[in-house]
């Protein structure tokens, strides 16, 4: 598995650098939970919890944190507009360590509004946001959305559909959709990916991607999950070089629509149908390693410190600790009741996410949200949070303060 310089030094895998006789050394994690009954969000700092804000929202929202850490965007695809926060946690690479800075959270005046936002991708110092009914994308830097400058460069799909677009270097990457029906009511569906310029001219041919669901970055490629396998594209050169990673034929048939991308070295998790996962190495072979799970899962995540781990939760309850490298289960411990991954996509199920040694878990039936020591995978504590907790996010991390 090849090793990657990172792109962008990620606030979760910071590591504490050793203070000067004049500086102090301060490692802080900070929580963001959405409420999925009637929307808003809790902050909340994971040493003093009793330390939390509370914000309205429009409605329910997924919450998608900038790579620094610095801002944090709430969609509200059902509300047609999108939140943005300043976390309040600022960390400054120096190379050998990084300061950090903290202070208190703030939602951002104003709000980006857009049919159906949705997917979010975060490349570098940008975001790029979906606007799945209004057939655009918008790009915006992360120190526009922390000084409230919200308009962003918008890049025209060829329809409206459920996709994605980011740019990369001078040129952009975006899905395509199938031409609309007349009097269609649903969006049309992702036929593939080509590369644009930024005024829409495409770039070479489109490569077909069917039901294109599920994007990630990792060292220099972007992929996407598609009926015919993965999309690996290649942007190390002056333009993306793209293969398709065909499922195994030894496999049961099943598709990846989900995909999380490591910082630290070039490998990336996705599902494989609702109780499995695969591991994927675009560059070298085996290019999709394949591990089952005994239950379907319901959230899985990369341990951003520790690149070769990442945790499944199953519906049983169970935790797992996923070995990238064997592409295997480690571990394995129970951590909550049953929740079953039948009824509505949106019913509330728990979410994961990382800060530093712990596996945070939002516990819905219960109002909490539990922190899980990642190595012993047992529950340490639980945190009581207000209305449904659902969605999560943690931005944090370790530094020097001056």
């Amino acid at each position: 598995m090849r090793l990657c310089a990172l792109r962008a030094l990620s606030a979760s895998v910071l590591l504490m650098a050793v203070p000067s006789l004049a500086d102090d050394s301060e490692t802080h994690w900070r929580v963001f939970v959405a409420d999925q009954a009637d929307g808003g969000v809790t902050a909340l700092d994971l040493d003093a919890p009793e330390n939390r804000w509370q914000f309205e929202l429009a409605g329910p929202a997924r919450l998608y944190p900038s790579q620094s850490g610095a801002a944090l965007l709430a969609v509200q695809s059902d509300n047609d507009q999108v939140s943005v926060f300043n976390s309040g946690i600022s960390l400054d690479s120096h190379g050998d360590h990084a300061d950090i800075a903290v202070s208190e959270p703030e939602q951002i005046d104003g709000a980006l509004e857009g049919a159906r936002p949705f997917h979010v991708v975060s490349h570098g110092p940008e975001m790029s946001i979906n606007f799945d009914a209004g057939g655009y994308v918008l790009t915006l830097e992360e120190s526009d959305l922390l000084e409230g400058r919200l308009d962003g460069t918008s890049f025209e799909q060829n329809t409206a559909h459920h996709g994605f677009a980011v740019p990369i270097k001078d040129y952009v990457i975006s899905s395509v959709a199938a031409e609309p029906e007349d009097d269609a009511e649903v969006l049309p569906p992702r036929v593939g990916l080509a590369a644009f310029s930024p005024d829409g001219e495409m770039i070479g041919d489109l490569h077909t991607c069917t039901d294109l669901h599920g994007e990630a970055f990792s060292g220099s490629y972007l992929v996407a999950g598609c009926a015919e396998g993965i999309a690996a594209l290649d942007t190390s050169g002056s333009e993306p070089v793209m293969q398709m990673l065909a499922y195994p034929d030894d496999l049961p048939a099943a598709k990846t629509g989900t995909l999380l991308g490591s910082k630290a070295m070039q490998v990336f998790l996705g599902n494989y149908g609702a109780d499995a996962l695969v591991v994927i190495d675009p560059a070298e072979e085996p290019h999709l390693r394949h591990i089952a799970l005994p239950y379907r899962s319901v959230d899985f995540i990369l341990d951003p410190a520790k690149p070769q781990f990442g945790y499944v939760l199953t519906e049983d309850g169970t935790l797992h600790r996923i070995n990238l490298l064997t592409a295997s289960i480690e571990d394995s411990a129970g951590v909550s009741e049953p929740y079953s991954m039948d009824g509505h996509w949106r019913d509330p199920r728990p979410r994961l996410a990382i800060a530093g040694g712990d596996v945070l878990m939002t516990d819905p039936l219960n109002n909490a949200v539990k922190v899980i020591d990642a190595e012993t995978l047992a529950v340490s504590r639980s945190i009581e949070v207000e209305g449904l907790p659902y969605n999560i996010a943690v931005v944090g991390g370790s530094g020097l303060t001056h």
